[in-house]
């Protein structure tokens, strides 16, 4: 789909994959533009739904990532509202923010990933290969994320390690938030899924070092996919 077809003006059919990335482009632009200025109230989700013609789980998909952003803010009982015209300097992600879980998750995941290697059931590999099956054949971006995190939390329980595996549930919910948005605006899914298979394949063969490897360049594209949203370089 040509994706500048979402933002003319009127309701418009969207292509059901790329719904909730159109609905979020053309929120992102109207806001960015001034045709909704900061203090507006956004239409509510049922209008939303019916201007794009698409479901309202594709519409609360689209605000998460507003508001993760920094663009929109939603207020039980009273609705959504422009709170900003740019993106902030990092993504909001309830407890946590994007840039503290990006500097965290490289000292957690990637030892957890060499220990894997050495430490892993028989039993847990299955179930890592089971969740890359399914993330690899899922179309729904919201059921992806969270196999993404379970993909996650299971090699750091398969680390052995139960502070690892700890922090990594303690940091589920923040980590799908992050990839919710990532992928939804930069269309990493495709590229985790075989960034996921190299990490998988070298716990499977037990070579801790290319496991740590791999994991570090996961969460690098991740890192950079960040600093491209968010439109400022890392330091």
């Amino acid at each position: 789909m040509n994706r500048s077809d979402s933002r003319t003006a009127g309701p418009q059919r969207i292509v059901r994959l790329s719904a909730a990335e159109a609905v979020f482009n053309s929120l992102r632009e109207a806001i960015e533009s001034g045709a909704l200025p900061v203090g507006s109230k956004l239409n509510a989700e049922a209008v939303l739904a019916t201007q794009y013609a698409v479901s309202r789980s594709v519409i609360r998909e689209a605000l998460r990532s507003s508001a993760a952003l920094g663009l929109t803010e939603t207020k039980t009982g009273k609705g959504t509202f422009v709170i900003a015209n740019r993106a902030g300097g990092d993504l909001l992600l309830g407890r946590f923010s994007a840039r503290s879980l990006m500097e965290a998750r490289p000292h957690i995941e990637v030892p957890a990933a060499e220990l894997a290697a050495t430490r892993a059931t028989r039993e847990q590999l299955d179930e890592l290969s089971g969740i890359l099956k399914a993330m690899e054949a899922e179309d729904d971006p919201e059921l992806w994320v969270g196999l993404d995190a379970s993909f996650h939390a299971t090699i750091a329980a398969a680390s052995g390690n139960g502070v690892f595996e700890r922090v990594v549930n303690d940091i589920r919910e923040a980590m799908v938030n992050q990839s919710e948005t990532i992928n939804l605006i930069t269309g990493r899914r495709d590229p985790s899924n075989a960034e996921h298979r190299a990490i998988f394949a070298a716990i499977e063969r037990g070579d801790g070092l290319a496991a740590g490897r791999a994991m570090t360049e996961h969460l690098g594209a991740v890192d950079d996919a960040l600093t491209l949203i968010l439109g400022a370089d890392k330091e």
